[in-house]
């Protein structure tokens, strides 16, 4: 069956997407390694990447013309044996920026999603967490304002 315009414009323009916009960007990659100093050295000296004492690179953003904007998007290694992945057990985790963490959560709730219960609120943002239907812990930043 085919659909009208008029049938196509009212199925767009009532899409969950097109109510509130939910990732709008990647904040960070996060991944385990069992060495991860031999790891973090190797992108370092290969791939130039500066890795820094805590463990990872910031990514600063920049405009069509290279000038620098607002954002900012984390590249860290960590050890295999840490928890922070938890309850997945894969070996990285990307982080998605959004602009409503709250309204994001409980949109993924209501659409039956594994959205965890654990939140935090710091200096650095809000942030949330939500499992994929393969079991990969989802991170979701909504970052300070201005950033």
């Amino acid at each position: 069956m085919a659909l009208s315009v008029g049938a196509l414009r009212f199925v767009f323009c009532h899409a969950p997407e097109a109510q509130m916009k939910r990732v709008t960007g990647i904040g960070g990659i996060f991944f385990n390694a069992k060495d991860p100093d031999a790891l973090r050295a190797w992108y370092k000296t290969h791939l130039g990447i500066d890795v820094q004492e805590w463990g990872g690179a910031a990514f600063r953003w920049t405009d069509e013309a290279g000038k620098p904007t607002t954002g900012t998007t984390i590249w860290s290694i960590g050890s295999a044996d840490g928890d922070y992945f938890a309850p997945s057990k894969s070996s990285f985790m990307i982080n998605y920026r959004v602009a409503d963490l709250h309204g994001v959560l409980q949109a993924l709730r209501s659409e039956g999603c594994n959205v965890l219960e654990k939140l935090d609120d710091s200096e650095y943002g809000k942030f949330g967490w939500v499992m994929d239907p393969e079991g990969n812990k989802v991170e979701l930043w909504q970052p300070p304002e201005g950033q």
